[in-house]
Formats: structure tokens, sequence, C-alpha cells
């Protein structure tokens, strides 16, 4: 599925990890409000609002709070594949109105490796290499990795 996105080292950073837990759990934690903000951003940081309306051009809205600071991250779905795929920018906010700062698009892919199992990747694309940079400086394998693991914990406890 990432093969598909056709990567570029200067531009997308990506994240593989194996999951344990299915893709349709996994999904629905990505797509539904009242479980995305149990493990959206790394604790001790906070999701504070969250608001999603799953489909092309729906919004993608969130807010966190980073160490007393306030974050807000709005944008829009560009593809919604259900349990398989979700592909969205902050280049755009409903309605299709440009951003005037976009940072990144970023690409979901769930692939069911069996065992109620997945292969979970996250790609964050960006507009260029100064913005790329800038998102790996930040943290972002360390961020994103942390993200992925509370996303399982969280999935785990949906299984049960």
């Amino acid at each position: 599925m990432a093969s598909e996105a056709k990567l570029d080292p200067d531009l997308d950073l990506v994240l593989v990890r194996e999951v344990n837990a299915p893709r349709e759990i996994l999904y629905t934690c990505w797509t539904t409000p009242e479980h995305l903000v149990h493990w959206f951003v790394p604790k001790p940081h906070k999701v504070t609002a969250c608001d999603l309306d799953v489909r092309v051009g729906g919004k993608c809205n969130t807010t966190f709070d980073v160490d007393g600071t306030e974050m807000q991250n709005n944008g829009v779905y560009l593809e919604i594949v259900p349990n398989e795929k979700i592909v969205f920018t902050d280049a755009y906010t409903e309605g299709w109105k440009p951003a005037p700062e976009p940072f990144m698009t970023a690409i979901l892919t769930f692939e069911n490796i069996g065992g109620g199992r997945t292969r979970y990747t996250a790609i964050a694309r960006h507009r260029n290499t100064d913005t790329a940079k800038a998102h790996k400086d930040m943290g972002f394998y360390d961020g994103w990795g942390t993200v992925v693991t509370q996303l399982e914990e969280y999935a785990q406890g949906l299984m049960k």
C-alpha cells in the first residue's frame, strides 16, 4: 500500500509498524472523535477538541494542549478507503479554503497481516525540504512512534 504513494526521501517522513490490533479497530480509532482523543498526541499532552467529518472534503479538526499551549490543527480529508486508507491535509480547511501556512499531508494505511495484526504505515508528506526537516527535527519519529504505541494500547482495550 505505501509503495503506491511514491515516496520522496527529501519530502516524506515514513513510519511503519506492525500493530497488535485488527485494522478495522485502528481505522475506527482514527475516525471516531470519542476514540481519537485518548491516544492522538503523546502523553502528557492531550486532545481538547476533535471534530471529524470522515468523507472526502470533510473536516478533520483537532485541538491539542501542549504544555498549556493550545494548538489547532484544521484540515480536510482527501481520500477515505474504510479500514484501509486515510489521507488528510492541513493545506485546506473545510469548504476547500486554502490554509495560509500548510504543513503536511498525512497518508495512513492499514494492511491486514493476519492473526489480528496490522501493518500500519504513516507518511507525512511535506511541500518542501525545509518543512520536512523541521518536522523531523521536531521529533517526528519519536512523537509519531509514541502515538502508534498509544493507539495500539487503546485499540487492545477496545478488543476486550
